[in-house]
């Protein structure tokens, strides 16, 4: 992993804990209860990527430099942020949104990496970008976004897609990393703006 991505991924493993750590506090959730909540959602959904392509151990085994980011985006928060309550409905989603843009196309680059197709690079980037979310809303008794109407996962998706097809094109990897994490952010962001859904499924079994 180049440099700049690895910046990339601590700064995504940053802003995903910052996700969990604000969901342990609208919970009221004690100290331990945010460390925990942070850590799997900063780390989920790496973890069960790595576990699927056998890049074992995991990667926060390997360098313990995402634990301490975890540690300090928890103490940050509890200090800073005293009173969940006067936090800004829209902090959190935004917060997740933007660690969703980034996982997605890290675990598609590391599918890349790992001589995967870039049909499991795409199905890579949304288990990094959405795993880590999946766990913190089951721990909180939610029913995760990625199973809502929410433009969740297709935001993901897309974003996968316009970074594996930008490299096969002969796009610079910088550059395709931009535009495919810009994309997924843009579509995130605008569906929390203008709550834009998908179509729900909405079977209706016949009473006798």
């Amino acid at each position: 992993m180049s440099q700049w991505i690895y910046f990339f991924d601590l700064w995504g493993t940053a802003v995903f804990a910052l996700s969990g750590a604000l969901a342990a506090g609208r919970h009221r959730m004690d100290p331990f209860g945010v460390i925990v909540l942070a850590s799997v959602t900063a780390v989920g959904g790496g973890s069960i990527r790595d576990a699927l392509i056998g890049a074992t151990p995991v990667f926060w085994i390997r360098d313990p430099n995402y634990i301490i980011v975890i540690l300090a985006t928890v103490l940050a928060c509890l200090l800073l942020v005293r009173r969940p309550r006067k936090v800004p409905e829209y902090i959190l989603p935004v917060a997740d949104a933007f660690g969703l843009a980034l996982f997605t196309v890290i675990g598609a680059e590391k599918a890349l990496n790992m001589g995967l197709s870039g049909m499991i690079a795409v199905v890579m980037g949304l288990i990094t970008g959405v795993g880590g979310g999946i766990i913190r809303d089951l721990l909180c008794r939610q029913v995760p976004m990625v199973l809502r109407t929410e433009v969740y996962a297709t935001a993901s998706i897309i974003g996968g897609i316009g970074y594996t097809v930008s490299l096969a094109y002969g796009m610079g990897e910088k550059t395709a990393l931009f535009l495919a994490m810009t994309s997924a952010l843009f579509i995130r962001l605008s569906a929390i703006k203008w709550h834009l859904s998908l179509p729900a499924f909405d079977l209706k079994t016949k009473r006798e």
